[in-house]
């Protein structure tokens, strides 16, 4: 009993560690904690986004999300250990400048799917998601679970070119229809130009005729200006 009372705090800490997070009170004073998986750590623009305030609350790294990232990292294909590799240096960046703000939290989940554990301990938890993973979206939000998509965000904070706005590009490839050509924008927003096959590899003045929101993000189309006909 005596070495109990004395080893008390370092058995508290063993016994509860892993509900730690649910029982801490400082996890919910503002908001909900936020559990972030693998595809939003790799993505790195999480780090900018909380620093700036556009999100709150405890980030919480599940111990296995973190051993899927030193799995990636561990990869023979050159192009995903990369990923890995950046991810956990991402991950030691948020450590270092968010301190007690971040949590590596180990809860031991009884599935073999990363995407159902992750589901699973926002639930249990009460946590927000903060995912780029779009499967993972649609599982989560179906049973009710609050996701924040760094992409939607951002799509969510691209200035719309409005129908009759003229805008310069570079014509990178044919498009689908006969006679199109795609061009890009800086942030990776796709133009279909109408008759603009034929300028590939050019720079050519165009003029938006419409645009097209969908999930994964905003398309534009567009018609040569008349300065290039």
């Amino acid at each position: 009993m005596y070495i109990i009372l004395l080893k008390e705090e370092e058995i508290d800490y063993i016994l509860f560690k892993e509900s730690d997070v649910k029982g801490n009170d400082r996890y919910y004073s503002e908001s909900s904690p936020k559990i972030i998986d693998t595809s939003a750590i790799i993505d790195g623009r999480i780090f900018e986004v909380y620093k700036n305030n556009f999100i709150d609350g405890i980030l919480i790294v599940p111990r296995f999300v973190l051993e899927e990232l030193q799995n990636i990292a561990d990869s023979d294909r050159e192009l995903k250990r990369k990923k890995g590799r950046l991810g956990l240096e991402i991950l030691k960046k948020l450590q270092n400048d968010l301190g007690d703000n971040i949590v590596i939290l180990d809860k031991e989940v009884n599935s073999q799917e990363v995407d159902h554990k992750l589901v699973y301990l926002a639930k249990e938890l009460n946590a927000d998601l903060i995912s780029s993973d779009y499967n993972l979206n649609q599982l989560a939000e179906l049973q009710g679970i609050k996701v924040i998509n760094i992409n939607r965000l951002a799509n969510a904070l691209k200035p719309v070119l409005l129908p009759g706005e003229k805008k310069k590009v570079e014509i990178i490839k044919k498009g689908k229809e006969q006679g199109q050509g795609i061009a890009y924008l800086k942030d990776g927003t796709m133009i279909v130009v109408e008759g603009g096959q034929n300028h590939i590899g050019e720079k050519i003045n165009v003029v938006i005729s419409s645009f097209f929101q969908k999930n994964s993000g905003r398309m534009y189309f567009a018609n040569l200006s008349s300065e290039n006909i």
